[in-house]
């Protein structure tokens, strides 16, 4: 579990360097988008994803890798919304960003080690395209979630849904990586 933990955190640090980036480039623009907006766009991306699993090809350049950095980036950008109180300025200053950042990837991580710790990085048996799919059921939970105006009777509520989308998009990225390598 320890390559797990270290191929994690290493894909991790390149999505905070690309969020750190683009906040730098955009400010925290991203904050102007309801927690709708932001399903919205994981849907359209994890779509994207695999609508090329299913056709083998794709016309766009942006890399199937970045969709997936995207789905990481945007979860946690969704989460960071759920956090922030309704008078919480759009502007954070880029510390602030980094540190709401830096939290959620934390509570991400914690529930990694207690997931694969109960079930095995059973994950590593799975296809890429079947984490897909899983991806594109938590944004369908999540939708559902929203039209209930955030309430559940027996499921879990939007931040573990979203928590699920970066853990699964990360996976496939792992796999994405060491199928590069063995090639």
């Amino acid at each position: 579990m320890e390559r797990t933990f270290k191929q994690f955190d290493d894909i991790l640090r390149k999505c905070r360097d690309l969020f750190e980036k683009k906040t730098r480039d955009y400010g925290t623009a991203w904050r102007i988008l309801r927690p709708s907006s932001l399903t919205d766009q994981l849907f359209i991306k994890a779509k994207r994803i695999r609508s090329i699993e299913e056709k083998g090809l794709q016309k766009v350049g942006d890399s199937i890798e970045s969709d997936y950095t995207g789905l990481i980036n945007y979860s946690l950008m969704a989460i960071a919304q759920l956090g922030l109180p309704e008078e919480a300025p759009l502007d954070l200053p880029l510390e602030d960003a980094l540190r709401l950042f830096d939290e959620k990837t934390a509570d991400v991580r914690a529930l990694l080690e207690a997931k694969n710790h109960d079930y095995g990085e059973a994950w590593r048996d799975m296809r890429v395209s079947s984490m897909t799919d899983l991806i594109l059921m938590k944004l369908l939970r999540i939708k559902q979630i929203e039209e209930n105006e955030g309430k559940t009777i027996a499921s879990e509520g939007l931040e573990a849904n979203y928590q699920d989308i970066v853990n699964y998009a990360i996976f496939a990225l792992i796999k994405l990586q060491e199928q590069k390598q063995n090639v």
